[in-house]
């Protein structure tokens, strides 16, 4: 950018010098400004994105899930306010296919026991149906700005999980050249 507005900035002397008469120019400011330039991080750098959770929620389903049976997530809290106390809420959308036990309650407090702010708490859930059902867990803090909160879906299979199946278009060709190409049909209108 600079190197193209040098031979605009000589021009403009040269023109300034020829003329011998003694008449001041208005002053002209050009203003530059730098290029954008990204930054790519090399390999042992990370770039973090967004703001921070203030909980990380890990979870581990206990035993095989079975319909009509009362299944256990062990869940580990690990928050970044250290032992500060906060709430967590669980929550099921679907209640026909996966509901709360009477005993479990909605909504706990939880108060981290050591300074790292790591805490644990087990929660179960009654699967009323096979398939992947999820378990919402919500953990909110209050602070003097206002609530800050982290929700996570839990996953939670059961029953056989279904087979990840690969849905393919066209037909595989190889053309003159030996390369492989897929062919697709033209769509009737």
């Amino acid at each position: 950018m600079k190197l193209a507005i040098l031979p605009v900035c000589a021009a403009l002397v040269m023109v300034g010098g020829c003329n011998s008469d003694t008449v001041e120019e208005p002053e002209t400011t050009i203003s530059v400004t730098a290029p954008e330039v990204s930054f790519k991080p090399g390999p042992s750098e990370r770039i973090t994105t967004g703001p921070q959770s203030p909980v990380t929620i890990s979870y581990r389903v206990i035993g095989t899930p079975i319909v009509g049976q009362t299944v256990a997530l062990d869940l580990q809290f690990e928050s970044a306010f250290g032992n500060q106390p906060f709430e967590v809420s669980y929550r099921v959308n679907d209640p026909t296919a996966m509901q709360l036990p009477e005993s479990q309650s909605m909504t706990v407090s939880i108060s981290p026991s050591d300074n790292e702010g790591r805490s644990a708490q087990q929660v179960t859930v009654i699967p009323l149906r096979e398939g992947r059902l999820y378990l919402n867990v919500a953990a909110v803090f209050e602070t003097e700005s206002g609530s800050v909160s982290t929700v996570t879906a839990i996953p939670i299979q059961v029953g056989p999980a279904a087979p990840r199946v690969i849905l393919e278009n066209g037909t595989v060709k190889t053309d003159e050249n030996g390369q492989l190409i897929r062919t697709l049909p033209a769509k009737e209108d």
